[in-house]
């Protein structure tokens, strides 16, 4: 195996967004099937526009190490093949999970940085305040049913 592969250029901003909107289609499709799942596909659609988020703040250079620490354990998390709603098993219902790591730990970032910097990499439809207090409204609900869910506030308080 060479190292070809890490010197490989990221993909241009315009395959990143065509990925991204390739994503958000593929879940907007999936939701729509499942009726039973409609009041979660909001929720569900949040997991791209929170996950790029991520991305784009993890490259940010305002950003510090302490923080991109935090944001890269929220960008593994969506890679975990087994968290508490595993996405191999229910599809992409199980990135609720997901999306309630996410807005937890960038709530944690606005309580850090302007929150124009963290505004700026959003690319979701509504605006990223409004739609963070209303995951975590919801997500305090789920974090409560997890078995870590209490492990899951501690860590992510500090």
């Amino acid at each position: 195996m060479t190292d070809e592969h890490l010197t490989k250029p990221l993909p241009s901003g315009q395959e990143q967004e065509d990925f991204y909107q390739k994503l958000r289609e593929r879940v907007q499709e999936w939701g729509e099937s499942k009726g039973a799942l409609s009041k979660a596909l909001p929720y569900v659609l949040l997991a791209p526009d929170l996950f790029h988020l991520l991305m784009k703040l993890m490259l940010d250079g305002r950003i510090d190490t302490k923080s991109k620490a935090l944001i890269g354990s929220g960008i593994l998390y969506f890679f975990v093949p087994l968290d508490f709603l595993p996405e191999f098993l229910i599809g992409p219902g199980g990135f609720l999970d997901d999306v309630v790591v996410a807005a937890f730990i960038l709530n944690t970032i606005l309580n850090t940085y302007p929150k124009e910097i963290v505004e700026e990499h959003w690319a979701g439809k509504d605006e990223l305040l409004t739609t963070l207090q209303k995951v975590t409204g919801s997500g305090n609900k789920l974090i409560s049913k997890i078995p870590a869910g209490g492990l899951a506030r501690k860590f992510l308080k500090t």
